[in-house]
């Protein structure tokens, strides 16, 4: 190790742009209200809890790669479990002081730590810079598919600048050397419980399952009462200039439903529409219909709109009845509007939501609807075909015969 005293190291481009792509998706989508003001996770047991554990199959060799990275470096071959594996993304707000990670007493089986950063300082945020207060290098610039590990005590004590602009995204991940802390059991317990073995692929047993509303609401405060604030996913819908809409005959009726009753909706059947316009498709609930939407905005430059025959984006107007809903069901999950805008338009530039808007085509999107379909489809084969071999073996690892996982689609 270079630096005894403070031993740490940093590894340049030891992800790719697209595999950094994929995990910010991953993210993204499934992302909910996080440990700390402004801070939002997406941890492989809420994957596995919202019925998207095909989602942990693009982390798979990452994991395996970063811990032989760890245990080669530190000179601790075989020693060594996963304590956490975590998608964490930092938004305007937040930081935090000089500390280190093994300072708080539930804290103490952790001995290694790695953040992969998957987007870039000064491109996608402002603020965020990590800093050591003691040893080389002091300062880390992140960097998308860069990666820092170092170990989580003392001798690496550390402090985050507040974000000031966009949104800065890693991949976190703690490694212990006390087996009882084995995150991999935790998971392959999990995916037992749900009997993954059993499920029939062919069924829809990839299609997202919403965790309580309150998990996705901002400010976190405010989600016991839903009084004021708003869903984060319905949230950054809207600035996509995309609307909800329920076909429920009471989604209007005020002196029926109560704001809960309203929310509920959530998890049921919808649409999307924007402007005058409804897709005619109906989504399962909206974090179905919120992946897929983040799947456009990663894919949809790639997809081609000329490969989907003109008309073949069903499409129909709005009435006046059907505008009401949206409205109906707007004025709850977006209590406070402008406190929603200004919260996503600190996440992106304008110039990005700018684009994002500006290049929405119904045609390109549906062909995105299939395109999402054949990516959680093919990961959801790949999780089923692994999973005995993890439940025989203990641990996640990436099965030979699968090939490698990562942004191959």
């Amino acid at each position: 190790m270079a630096d005894i005293e403070h031993p740490r190291l940093v590894l340049h481009n030891f992800l790719s742009r697209d595999v950094c792509k994929e995990l910010e998706f991953i993210h993204k989508s499934c992302c909910t209200i996080g440990y700390r003001p402004n801070v939002f996770s997406t941890t492989l047991s809420h994957l596995i809890a919202t019925n998207c554990s095909h989602l942990i199959m693009p982390l798979v060799s990452i994991r395996e790669r970063l811990r032989e990275k760890v245990e080669e470096y530190f000179r601790c071959d075989f020693e060594l479990v996963i304590e956490f594996t975590g998608l964490i993304s930092w938004t305007k707000g937040a930081s935090i002081g000089w500390h280190s990670d093994d300072n708080r007493s539930y804290l103490k089986q952790r001995d290694f730590a790695v953040v992969c950063y998957l987007n870039s300082y000064g491109e996608d945020f402002k603020g965020g810079l990590f800093h050591f207060q003691d040893g080389e290098p002091t300062t880390i610039v992140p960097l998308a598919g860069d990666v820092v590990m170092y170990t989580a005590d003392n001798k690496n004590v550390h402090a985050v600048d507040e974000i000031t602009e966009g949104e800065r995204i890693t991949l976190t991940l703690w490694f212990s050397r006390d087996s009882s802390h084995d995150e991999d059991a935790k998971l392959i317990s999990f995916l037992s419980q749900g009997s993954l073995d059993n499920l029939d692929p062919k069924v829809g047993s990839h299609l997202p399952m919403p965790a309580s509303n309150s998990m996705y609401w901002f400010p976190p405060d405010e989600a016991s009462v839903f009084k004021s604030g708003f869903d984060i996913r319905c949230a950054k819908l809207h600035v996509l200039g995309l609307d909800l809409y329920s076909s429920s005959e009471q989604i209007c009726q005020s002196s029926v439903n109560s704001g809960n009753k309203l929310l509920e909706s959530l998890m049921e059947p919808l649409q999307l529409a924007r402007g005058d316009q409804l897709f005619e498709m109906k989504f399962i609930n909206v974090l179905h219909v919120f992946q897929v939407v983040q799947f456009y905005c990663w894919k949809g430059s790639k997809l081609k709109a000329t490969e989907v025959e003109e008309g073949e984006a069903k499409l129909k107007l709005l009435s006046g009845e059907e505008k009401a809903k949206i409205n109906c069901l707007k004025s709850v999950v977006l209590k406070d509007q402008l406190q929603a805008e200004t919260f996503v338009n600190d996440l992106y530039s304008w110039k990005q939501q700018q684009q994002q808007q500006s290049c929405f085509d119904w045609a390109a999107f549906s062909a995105a609807v299939m395109e999402w379909e054949a990516y959680t489809q093919k990961l959801y084969h790949r999780i089923l075909a692994s999973f005995p071999h993890w439940r025989n073996y203990g641990s996640l690892f990436l099965v030979p015969e699968l090939g490698e996982f990562g942004a191959s689609f």
